[in-house]
């Protein structure tokens, strides 16, 4: 079924306005409780409710041969990218993590084309560097943290922004033949075995009756709204629009956090903000309009699944 552009991007928006607050809350939990404890429980959480609104609506178990591609979804989307991320923001600033998510579009353009899932033509690639060097210029990279623990914590950000391009190319063609709840349910089926399996240890250390109710808010919120909610609307839009459109909207975090700190903080809207906000606002619609055919990959010419509403 096709849904106006205006619903896709709607939800593409949504998608960022509801990761732009991980950065704050997930800085919160991590005083009380270590990433990997974070990373288990946010999965163990969205898992069960993801595979439930699946089966419910899909009544769909993907064919065998595909279960590797969605363990590989599962192993780039959830275990490696949720883990690296919070690893990285144990070690470096919320602002700084901020600094380096306009990385994921110049990634995922890169990966598509490497992969032959996507081709970018030149007005696309123009409107992904727009728009990254707008978020760039919005967040101001001199407040970049560089000491030696912050960069460790930097690298593993920019390893979770190339982990995450790649899971957003990778998933489009499972998107032509599958539901595309069945698609994100099972990536975090697969992806939540591996990455309880590593977080066990430290769930089984964590002092759950010590954390405070603040962090215990803080911990369902990233589970349900973050983790199930924001990766299940951002699989719908990939499903309806492009892996790079997708990721070029990441750039818009920065936006949505310079006006929460407006509106919570009354923080004025500074000069380099607003060229920032321009630069963005023209790259997504460079981006927009400018797509091109996507590749068909060898080995994915099969008949889709009727999408079920």
């Amino acid at each position: 079924m096709r849904h106006a552009p205006g619903r896709v991007l709607a939800a593409l928006l949504a998608v960022q306005a509801i990761f732009s607050t991980l950065h704050v809350v997930g800085k919160l939990v991590l005083a009380e409780m270590t990433p990997l404890a974070l990373a288990g429980t946010r999965v163990a959480i969205a898992t069960p409710v993801l595979m439930a609104i699946a089966w419910r609506h899909d009544r769909c178990v993907p064919p065998r041969a595909d279960w590797p591609r969605l363990a590989l979804l599962g192993l780039l989307g959830i275990l490696a990218n949720q883990t690296l991320f919070l690893f990285g923001l144990s070690f470096t600033s919320a602002t700084s993590a901020a600094i380096l998510m306009p990385s994921i579009p110049v990634f995922t353009a890169a990966a598509g084309a490497l992969l032959g899932v996507e081709r970018v033509g030149g007005a696309r690639l123009a409107g992904i560097l727009l728009a990254a060097a707008g978020a760039l210029a919005l967040l101001d990279p001199a407040r970049l943290e560089t000491s030696g623990r912050a960069t460790v914590g930097n690298l593993l950000v920019l390893c979770n922004c190339l982990c995450y391009a790649f899971f957003l190319v990778l998933q489009r063609p499972l998107l032509e033949r599958l539901p595309w709840r069945t698609v994100i349910a099972w990536s975090f089926l697969f992806g939540s075995c591996g990455t309880l399996t590593l977080a066990a240890p430290a769930l089984a250390a964590t002092g759950w009756r010590g954390l405070s109710g603040h962090a215990l808010a803080g911990i369902a919120y990233i589970g349900l709204v973050p983790t199930a909610g924001a990766f299940a609307l951002n699989t719908w839009a990939v499903r309806r629009s492009s892996p790079a459109l997708a990721a070029a909207f990441t750039t818009l975090q920065p936006v949505l956090t310079a006006a929460l700190a407006a509106l919570a903080l009354g923080e004025a809207p500074r000069g380099h903000q607003a060229v920032g906000f321009l630069l963005i606002v023209g790259g997504l619609a460079l981006v927009q309009r400018g797509g091109a055919p996507r590749a068909r990959p060898p080995g994915t010419e099969v008949a889709a699944v009727p999408e079920i509403e």
